[in-house]
């Protein structure tokens, strides 16, 4: 198939491909009158890459799984390279799963904090000495 028909088969544009291909990552064939060619192999190498992306995988990082699927082998990720970017993203996540966390908790503390001045305010409001603090935002111009 040329790089039009391949390019809408994986959803993708020609752009993309020509890419991929600088990259080491696609190996177009030439037909006769030097046209890129591709086969269903080729179909199979860039869905990996693209659900290696959708997953948050760097181009490079798909490298492994792309000499993976060149060398014979039916899957991707049944290398110990491939294997081995699946350990060093599952590292990644889990520090970027802690980090989120950490603010998660920080963002909760200044919530709490942010509801009981609102409530202090509003206890305040109630009060003799006159009325609460008003907050406003004054447009600049």
């Amino acid at each position: 198939m040329r790089i039009g028909e391949l390019a809408r088969r994986v959803g993708t544009t020609t752009r993309t491909l020509r890419y991929y291909e600088s990259r080491g990552l696609l190996t177009a064939r030439r037909d006769g009158n030097g046209h890129r060619t591709y086969g269903e192999s080729d179909v199979r190498l860039l869905e990996q890459i693209r659900t290696l992306q959708d997953f948050g995988f760097e181009l490079e990082e798909t490298r492994p799984f792309v000499e993976c699927l060149r060398s014979g082998h039916p899957e991707g990720d049944s290398c110990p390279a491939s294997v081995a970017v699946y350990r060093k993203k599952l590292r990644e996540l889990d520090a970027l799963i802690g980090e989120l966390g950490a603010v998660r908790t920080q963002v909760g503390a200044q919530l709490a904090r942010a509801e009981r001045a609102m409530a202090e305010l509003a206890a305040d409001a109630g009060a003799p000495e006159g009325p609460a603090p008003r907050c406003e935002l004054r447009g600049t111009g």
